[in-house]
């Protein structure tokens, strides 16, 4: 089967999802759908620890689906701005897991990762697809995945 590698930019994905079509993304279809013909070798959620309830409950339901979900504190600063980012923690697990799979999924519109996928490519020779919200995903992400899919109604809840 094909060993594939998840990474799920959950805070890109969620405001991309609702800002575009106030809904929420179907992580369980889209696991589901990729588990019928794919060996997901890895599944990591990467998201903002805020304490609240509601999230602390969508986050088990992400670890029930098959997501090893990271977390990181909400940090919020004195000026009002808040700091959260998984940019860089996405990028070593990224690089850990592409030696050992034929395909890195990533769901985000980030064109931060656009020259990590570029790297991968190129060092091991994986496929890499992007899932993301077309209107709200940056022009170099998108060119440097080996497929783009973009997130329409078949992927919400």
């Amino acid at each position: 089967m094909h060993k594939i590698a998840i990474f799920a930019d959950v805070q890109n994905i969620y405001y991309t999802t609702r800002d575009t079509f106030n809904r929420p993304f179907n992580y369980r279809a889209f696991m589901h759908e990729l588990s019928l013909h794919n060996d997901i070798v890895s599944a990591y959620a990467y998201a903002i620890d805020r304490g609240d309830p509601q999230q602390m409950k969508f986050q088990s339901a992400l670890k029930h689906i098959g997501f090893e979900v990271k977390l990181k504190p909400f940090i919020q600063r004195s000026d009002g701005s808040a700091k959260g980012d998984w940019d860089v923690g996405i990028t070593i697990d990224v690089l850990e897991q592409a030696p050992h799979v034929d395909e890195v999924i990533l769901l985000s519109g980030d064109g931060d990762f656009a020259i990590l996928l570029d790297t991968i490519t190129r060092k091991y020779g994986c496929k890499t697809s992007v899932y993301g919200v077309l209107n709200l995903s940056a022009n170099a992400l998108i060119q440097s995945a080996t497929q783009f899919i973009d997130i329409n109604k078949k992927w919400l809840l």
